[in-house]
């Protein structure tokens, strides 16, 4: 009966290595290939990313939008310490998220997202980990 459970437990323990093809930055059906449904879903979950932590932030609703779109992209596509970059009205940003890590069952990214404000600039840091659905969940 021991001789059958450990073989058992490594190929269960190892199926989530598993992948199928897909176009994923993180490989076939990897780390970050999965996407949730649409805008709505992401900017949702971001719960206000980093950009409504920011004090100096006084955003429009359009410019929030595309901040929080960067915060995305940043976060499900970039290479780690790759730049994401947007452009608003009189406001502009950088996002920059670190190579993915593990956190339990989750995949996790440090990131930050710095403003420039009337050519002042403001950085925030922090992280999100992405969920069985596909959007990214703040931490706080």
């Amino acid at each position: 009966m021991r001789g059958a459970f450990f073989p058992l437990l490594l190929a269960v323990s190892v199926s989530g290595c598993a992948t199928t093809s897909g176009s994923g930055p993180a490989g076939g059906g990897g780390l970050l290939s999965r996407k949730p449904e649409g805008p709505a879903v992401y900017i949702t979950a971001l719960q206000g990313g980093l950009v409504s932590r920011n004090a100096a932030a006084q955003l429009s609703k359009a410019d929030t939008q595309r901040a929080l779109e960067a915060e995305y992209r940043a976060l499900e596509a970039a290479p780690g310490g790759q730049p994401v970059t947007w452009q608003g009205s009189g406001v502009s940003g950088s996002v920059v998220a670190a190579a993915p890590y593990q956190v339990g069952s989750q995949n996790c990214r440090q990131y930050s997202h710095t403003l420039t404000v009337s050519g002042r600039e403001t950085t925030t840091r922090g992280a999100a980990c992405r969920n069985a659905d596909g959007a990214w969940t703040p931490l706080s």
